[in-house]
C-alpha cells in the first residue's frame, strides 16, 4: 500500500511566514504523542529542524515531522483556521477513526 506524505496548505505557509518562524530560524514541527483522551494527540510547536525529519516547505517556510510520527499523519493535511475558538494549526487525519472535541486527540 502507498502511503502519502502529508500535505501542508498555503493557508497554513502563510501563517508560518506571518509569525516570522524562518525569519527566527524556526520550523514547524508536528507531531504524535501517546496520551490524550483518544489515545494519540498532535503535538505542534515551533522548533528547530532535525536531520532525519521530513521536511515540507513553502513560502519559504518549513513544517518537519520526525520519523516516528509520519506513518500516523500518512495523507494527512496541515491547515490553519481561523474560528470564533481562536486560531490555530489544525490537521486533518484520514486515518484518525476517532477524535475528540479539541481536535488534538485522536485513534487509529
Amino acid at each position: 500500500m502507498l502511503t502519502l506524505p502529508p500535505k501542508v496548505t498555503e493557508r497554513a505557509f502563510e501563517r508560518l511566514a506571518e509569525i516570522g518562524a524562518s525569519e527566527n530560524g524556526k520550523v514547524l514541527r508536528v507531531a504524535v504523542e501517546g496520551g490524550g483522551c483518544s489515545g494519540f494527540q498532535y503535538e505542534i510547536d515551533l522548533d528547530e529542524a532535525k536531520e532525519d525529519d521530513l521536511k515540507l516547505t513553502g513560502a519559504g517556510e518549513t513544517v518537519v515531522i520526525d520519523s516516528v510520527s509520519l506513518p500516523f499523519l500518512a495523507d494527512a493535511t496541515i491547515d490553519f483556521s481561523e474560528e470564533l475558538i481562536g486560531a490555530r494549526f489544525v490537521i486533518n487525519n484520514p486515518n484518525a477513526t476517532a477524535s475528540c472535541g479539541c481536535g488534538t486527540s485522536f485513534s487509529i
